[in-house]
């Protein structure tokens, strides 16, 4: 069929072929995300911790647009604990708490679909390295489970999850169940610890923050022995 096709239908169709081809994609999403990044640099979003919410702005619509916010937010590399101590801050514990976890799996989604539809056929060949085959392998077979540990015990940056992720061959549902819940205990404490951070003597303020010191020293417990456990499984 290209044979018999015009010289400039014959030059559309390799422009086209250019344009969708796997690096091509790749070089959109990467300057996707620097722009991103740029805008998250110029508008500064910690800034709500210290200035709030736009005056104008209040009850339910407030609570929606902090949401997609937050989403997009996380989606440009934006620290998670920083949005929920704000949702904590602005909303309060009960209000902030399902609006930050709504924000995160809405910017996973995002990021999961960015990586998949951008990223993944690009750079899958490039996972050579026996360590990364054997995440890739870890997070192909049993996403589920691997990424809700990941959830559960924070450590690496979430948006950089989000797109590794994007790489292997994870389903949809399980990594978008597996955030959803493996995310509520940290998302919660940091919410309760912005929603306290005038009071700071505060029991719920001191367990929160307990309980984020906690979960930091056991991811990196958890990280130590998956590193041993990696490297077993790469070198048999």
């Amino acid at each position: 069929m290209l044979e018999s096709a015009t010289p400039p239908d014959a030059f559309a169709v390799r422009c086209t072929r250019l344009l969708l081809s796997p690096w091509s994609r790749l070089g959109l999403l990467v300057a996707l995300l620097a722009c991103a990044a740029t805008a998250v640099v110029v508008w500064q979003p910690q800034r709500m911790l210290a200035h709030g919410w736009p005056p104008q702005l209040s009850g339910g619509t407030a609570v929606v647009l902090f949401t997609v916010a937050y989403g997009l937010c996380t989606t440009a590399f934006v620290p998670r604990p920083v949005l929920n101590a704000a949702a904590g801050a602005l909303f309060g514990a009960q209000t902030g708490t399902p609006a930050a976890l709504i924000g995160t799996v809405l910017g996973s989604g995002l990021a999961f679909g960015l990586g998949r539809l951008l990223g993944q056929d690009a750079l899958r060949p490039l996972l050579r390295a026996r360590w990364l085959t054997a995440a890739d392998r870890q997070l192909s077979r049993h996403g589920f489970r691997s990424m809700l540990a990941i959830r559960l015990f924070p450590g690496l940056p979430f948006a950089a999850t989000n797109y590794c992720a994007a790489v292997s061959r994870m389903r949809w549902p399980a990594f978008l169940l597996a955030t959803a819940l493996g995310s509520i205990p940290n998302t919660a404490a940091y919410v309760v610890a912005g929603a306290q951070a005038s009071t700071p003597t505060s029991p719920a303020f001191l367990i929160s923050m307990g309980f984020i010191a906690v979960t930091g020293l056991a991811a990196v417990a958890v990280a130590w022995w998956k590193r041993g456990a990696l490297r077993g499984t790469s070198d048999s």
